[in-house]
């Protein structure tokens, strides 16, 4: 059976054009805007990602740091994150929706009941930041069991060999760190050597969605709109704390920020 993300590459091929995809911390500022926040930008957006806070995200930079650190202040907690993805999943403007974070929260929860869960209220993917190939073979091999594509990464340095491997175990998208930084850093790497790194790794296997992520903003998306989908999340986060400390509504403001990183790739 098609998964709604291959289903949303193949759409967006035909448009010849990448896939947008944002991510987003469930809970920031509060659950009821969050929500509001990833109805309003899936308008736009076309795979919504959805961060489950974590008190110390090792792989996130500043602005993701406290976009969990607001939603953590605000009692936000795996079933909260699930019931948000139930409601948006019964919203008009419903995308698939991936959730993100670390594993020692869904070890705490039990693997198995966390899966069911995800596939109860519409989860698509999963991306788990700590949980590296070959140690995530048996959890990957469960969440193609429950309709759940999981995501593998791959960096800079991973060997050619390794990189031949995750793509063969891998599902319906693979995530390409541009640069070895936290989330949010900026472009250290111009976006011609991004994209020669990713073409090799296209070569390996063209048919698989292979996306872009790690210092990506409406500065610098339209110099990598030749890849399968680009990732851009911690401008989002961030635009989130300037709304608040200008007393704006973030909703709005990112509706705005999204709809412009959409005109940039099309």
């Amino acid at each position: 059976m098609s998964s709604k993300i291959l289903e949303t590459f193949t759409k967006c091929q035909k448009e010849k054009r990448p896939a947008l995809l944002t991510y987003t911390v469930a809970g920031d500022s509060n659950k009821k805007q969050s929500l509001a926040i990833i109805k309003s930008i899936s308008q736009h957006a076309d795979i919504i990602e959805l961060g489950f806070p974590h008190n110390t995200p090792i792989a996130d930079g500043g602005q993701i740091q406290e976009s969990s650190h607001r939603a953590l202040k605000n009692g936000i907690k795996l079933p909260e994150v699930f019931n948000i993805v139930k409601q948006f999943k019964k919203s008009k403007h419903s995308k698939p929706l991936i959730l993100m974070g670390y594993f020692n929260l869904i070890l705490q929860y039990g693997t198995t009941a966390f899966l069911k869960k995800c596939k109860s209220v519409g989860v698509d993917g999963l991306i788990i930041v700590d949980l590296p190939y070959p140690e995530n073979k048996t959890f990957a091999k469960q969440c193609k069991k429950n309709g759940i594509t999981f995501i593998q990464l791959l960096s800079p340095t991973t060997s050619k060999e390794r990189i031949k491997k995750i793509i063969k175990d891998s599902h319906d998208m693979i995530y390409y760190i541009s640069m070895l930084s936290t989330t949010g850093g900026r472009l250290k790497v111009s976006p011609k050597k991004i994209l020669a790194n990713y073409r090799q790794i296209k070569k390996i296997n063209s048919k698989k969605n292979l996306v872009i992520g790690f210092g990506i903003t409406t500065k610098t998306i339209a110099a990598l709109k030749k890849a399968d989908g680009l990732v851009v999340g911690s401008q989002l986060c961030k635009e989130i704390t300037r709304s608040l400390q200008l007393r704006q509504n973030p909703v709005t403001n990112l509706n705005r920020m999204v709809f412009k990183l959409k005109r940039r790739i099309i």
